[in-house]
């Protein structure tokens, strides 16, 4: 993690911006090894405990896995939910991209536990962007030290991916504020016993709003309204209507939440909900990203466990039986592993770093230079991270073999949590029209063309030195066959362009993942020779360079196919014989 931040994320420009010079390098080193400490030794152990126990609706409250709520204070008094929040409100002001390095950790110890505090830090940046000075003084400090817990209530019946169907309404009250009535879905930590206080931020509309997304509000509706010195008093009008039966993080409470005549208070103008929300959305999906990896780590490092101590079979040139490690099928397995679960983080530690620049850039220039790549990476790391979390965590089970199909190995637990991911805070399958559709578009193509410049110049300079130009020659490859893919889905006409979206969304996933990776194994030579572990990045670089990348050109076919291809049969055929 520490040798991503440096060569990938840049952690030493991005420490040396004004409003970071209380941290330095000594710091963030001292402050993940406590992190580790904490969360090996307090959060992990209620991992497979969450998933047992689950959470339970009693009597209309939420009730959490025993060991959660002592957990959760040890968190609160430890301040690691408050690493990135404003010193103005307690916060200890690190930069975003340690704080993700914080949250990969807390991830890994347990998916389920996570999503509170990651919900309760995306409702942090919206209210500090978007709400009023009142509404900040009142709540900010209660999150940002997790105090109280925020929620993100979209979702309806019948408006799911297609928010501006949403139904719920707010009607406004003579003293400023608003009645809220309707039902909302999979609201995910939508209620729990561990702090005083549950701050939803709401989607809903108006009278006379326009129809669509066009006419949506956000409003701030506090499970318990504040007294007049600021603490908890009345409870509002917001019920647990049910708390869903799931395939994995059953710790995580995902509620049915009803409204009825519930206090809200507007969070910016009317109407402008929607972008308000999304930049709680967008946020929420570089942290969905970040579950991808977090899992996929877990998994990889049980399944290593594993293979190292389970004995089956005489490995070539052994002379009795063997740990199943030193077999090439396992081996492989764990390979893949590793590799994209580094390439992941590359990905994902490049996409906040752009946050963090964008944020503390000194010229216009800079600022939208780093704007545009988070908007690019976004969808990708949400997506592809996802998408592979699952697939590392399924290998993890095959490495298990039958005891990987048995839930008290331990295996199966990380591919149900895991599974979520690529369907919440956007299906996969929107993060890539948003990826073709909208972002490769922006300034005609320009912005994604100078990341892919920026592949092709590492590539012509790895095909320079000797141990690496096989690398280079993978990336090159790759880096075609994503051109082309890109040309073609600029030009194509939106059927096409929407048809071609998820396959190409994991050519450039797969591409960005072996740019990553050679980044490192670039930084990595230096020290290859007389340290293992510096040995070990440039293998791994060439592991997914040699056995991953190739991937990228067998599927530039179903980028750039085409929609008749999809359309050819009759809805009628699909699903059935007439």
């Amino acid at each position: 993690m520490t040798f991503t931040l440096e060569t990938i994320a840049g952690i030493e420009s991005i420490i040396s911006a004004p409003q970071f010079d209380h941290v330095d390098s000594d710091t963030i080193e001292g402050a993940l090894d406590e992190a580790a400490r904490f969360f090996s030794e307090v959060f992990a152990p209620t991992n497979e405990i969450g998933d047992e126990q689950g959470a339970r609706l009693v009597d209309g409250q939420v009730i959490t896995p025993e060991a959660f709520k002592p957990v959760w204070g040890k968190l609160v008094d430890a301040g690691w939910t408050a690493v990135t929040g404003s010193p103005e409100y307690g916060g200890h002001g690190f930069p975003k991209t340690f704080g993700i390095a914080i949250s990969e950790m807390m991830t890994s110890a347990n998916l389920a536990f996570s999503l509170n505090p990651m919900l309760t830090g995306s409702g942090i940046t919206l209210l500090t962007r978007h709400g009023s000075d009142e509404l900040r003084d009142l709540y900010l400090a209660k999150l940002i030290s997790s105090e109280w817990t925020g929620t993100m209530v979209l979702t309806e019946s019948e408006a799911g991916s297609d928010v501006g169907a949403l139904r719920t309404k707010a009607d406004p009250n003579q003293d400023g504020s608003y009645r809220i009535n309707g039902t909302k879905i999979f609201i995910t930590w939508g209620d729990h016993d561990l702090t005083d206080n549950v701050i939803h931020m709401v989607l809903a509309r108006t009278p006379d709003a326009p129809a669509g997304t066009r006419g949506i509000s956000l409003f701030l509706v506090p499970k318990y309204l504040l007294n007049d010195d600021g603490t908890p008093g009345e409870r509002n009008t917001v019920e647990v209507v049910s708390v869903e039966h799931k395939l994995g993080i059953h710790a995580s409470p995902t509620c049915v939440l009803s409204f009825e005549d519930a206090t809200g208070y507007l969070i910016g103008e009317e109407n402008q909900g929607m972008r308000y929300m999304f930049t709680m959305m967008n946020q929420a999906r570089l942290e969905v990203g970040l579950e991808g990896l977090a899992v996929a780590e877990r998994a990889y490092q049980h399944a290593t466990e594993y293979a190292k101590e389970r004995i089956q079979g005489r490995a070539i040139g052994a002379d009795g039986p063997s740990p199943i490690i030193e077999h090439p099928d396992v081996r492989r397995m764990l390979m893949t592993m590793k590799a994209y679960t580094e390439a992941m983080r590359g990905l994902i530690y490049d996409a906040v770093a752009a946050d963090d620049r964008m944020h503390s850039a000194s010229t216009e220039e800079e600022r939208d230079a780093a704007r545009d790549r988070l908007a690019l990476l976004t969808p990708i790391t949400k997506s592809w991270c996802t998408d592979h979390g699952v697939d590392v965590a399924s290998i993890g089970i095959q490495v298990f073999g039958g005891m990987g199909f048995i839930e008290e190995s331990g295996a199966p637990q990380f591919y149900r949590d895991a599974r979520i991911t690529p369907i919440y805070e956007g299906t996969n399958g929107i993060q890539a029209l948003d990826l073709v559709m909208r972002k490769l578009p922006v300034q005609g193509g320009a912005v994604i063309n100078a990341y892919l410049d920026e592949i092709d110049a590492l590539a012509v300079n790895l095909a320079a030195t000797d141990d690496l130009s096989d690398i280079a020659g993978a990336l090159s490859r790759s880096l075609a066959a994503v051109r082309d893919a890109t040309t073609f889905l600029l030009e194509a006409d939106p059927g096409d362009a929407m048809a071609g979206a998820t396959s190409y969304q994991e050519m450039l996933g797969t591409l960005a993942g072996g740019y990553y990776l050679a980044l490192q194994a670039r930084a990595a030579t230096k020290g290859a020779q007389d340290d293992p572990w510096f040995a070990a990045k440039v293998s791994t670089a060439r592991f997914y360079a040699m056995t991953i990348l190739p991937l990228v050109s067998g599927m530039a076919g179903a980028a750039t196919s085409g929609s008749n291809v999809l359309f050819a049969i009759d809805e009628s055929l699909i699903g059935g014989v007439k």
